[in-house]
């Protein structure tokens, strides 16, 4: 039987990340692969009692289908706890999804025509990229600074017409892959020439509570409203395993994303949207986070001091990041990263090429190293390992 694909279906590719953590399940690697949290913050208890009140209280309605738009108590919780990013929203502006993935999917499937133009940072989120590709958009890179992406390339990547963008992608907190995060000056910036050009904002948050010691500026949301969409994820801050995030989209824009939501999966399931409910609603999460902070500081941290200590002279350069997962590593000149992954592995330490996560040309020379779920030692381990594989893969004089 041969199969006639859709052209969508032949433009979708398997995830770079999740091919190289099959690599790092051998016993015995060290993986700053995978973008996971770390297990350690995983609130087990809080998440056992809030499921048995749930089952005890509500079982049967948690167990039923449910409203596509969400569970109206958990909406009105994530309405109430975007004032901190400055947003002003109601909560029928807010959609529970299927992890904030989903929401990537969802805005794709009503934003993107074939051919559309779209704007991402350089680098960008590769699953953002995956969502987007079978709607078989153009996306075009804009370039990008440690500050975030560059207001001047926007404005002039923008267009007009029929070949106008359709919107900008970005990530302004602790970005995935780079880490870096966008400047309040460049924030008013962005939203400028995006409120001047009518260019839609997607704006993807779900490292924004993972700071180490002072929260990022207001979203960009915040500073154009009607003309962006934000998403959310509790799977950096509870648990990526129920699969639960959220989008805050315009009145004008809402019906068409929930319709999209409804032709996916009908709604998020219930019984995790309660749960995760009955677990925020006396506060647990400011209790909660502030312990995931201090481990993830403690663990940056360490990678820091082992890239100073063990790639002294090596010809490498890497940001220092203020919060979130990740680091973004600058090889030496001439050095490419998928070869030297094969090399790592052999020493037992594995990371993701920075290649992955260019809609354009890409720097092969660039990797994103995790530092959240290896333990200090371990981080020290890799990076020594990190850094033998490099010196043998530098060319002999």
């Amino acid at each position: 039987m041969n199969w006639n694909l859709a052209r969508r279906a032949e433009k979708m590719n398997p995830s770079v990340i999740r091919e190289i953590l099959k690599v790092t399940e051998k016993s015995g690697i060290i993986s700053f692969a995978g973008g996971l949290p770390s297990p350690l913050t995983f609130p087990i208890d809080a998440m056992r009692v809030a499921s048995e009140r749930v089952l005890r209280d509500d079982g049967k309605a948690a167990l039923q289908y449910a409203a596509s738009e969400g569970y109206a108590p958990l909406r009105e919780w994530v309405a109430l706890d975007l004032l901190k990013q400055g947003m002003n929203v109601s909560p029928d502006q807010v959609l529970i999804t299927t992890g904030s993935q989903q929401g990537l999917d969802l805005v794709a499937k009503i934003l993107i025509d074939a051919g559309s133009r779209i704007l991402v940072e350089t680098p960008t989120y590769l699953g953002a990229l995956q969502a987007f590709t079978p709607m078989e958009p153009v996306a075009v890179s804009v370039n990008s600074d440690d500050h975030g992406v560059d207001p001047a390339d926007l404005r002039a990547k923008v267009g007009t017409g029929a070949d106008k963008a359709r919107f900008v992608y970005l990530l302004p907190n602790f970005q995935n892959p780079t880490g870096r995060t966008m400047t309040e000056e460049r924030r008013a910036a962005v939203a400028q020439v995006a409120i001047e050009s009518g260019l839609p904002i997607i704006e993807d948050n779900p490292y924004g509570d993972l700071w180490f010691d002072a929260p990022p500026a207001p979203s960009l949301s915040s500073r154009h409203p009607e003309g962006s969409v934000y998403l959310g994820s509790f799977s950096k801050i509870l648990a990526p395993g129920l699969r639960l995030g959220y989008l805050v989209a315009p009145t004008a824009l809402y019906p068409k994303l929930l319709q999209a939501k409804q032709a996916a999966d009908l709604h998020t399931p219930s019984f995790n949207q309660r749960v995760v409910a009955e677990v925020l609603k006396d506060g647990f999460i400011d209790r909660h986070v502030p312990t995931i902070r201090a481990l993830y500081k403690q663990q940056c941290e360490a990678m820091l001091a082992a890239l100073d200590r063990e790639m002294a002279g090596l010809g490498l350069s890497w940001n220092r990041p203020v919060g979130g997962m990740f680091l973004w590593v600058q090889l030496p000149q001439g050095m490419k990263a998928i070869p030297l992954l094969d090399k790592a592995v052999e020493k037992g330490v594995a990371f993701v090429p920075g290649s992955a996560f260019y809609a354009g040309a890409a720097n092969e020379s660039t990797l994103r190293l995790s530092f959240v779920t290896a333990t200090v030692d371990q981080i020290n381990t890799g990076m020594a390992a990190l850094a033998a594989a490099i010196r043998e893969s530098m060319p002999k004089a």
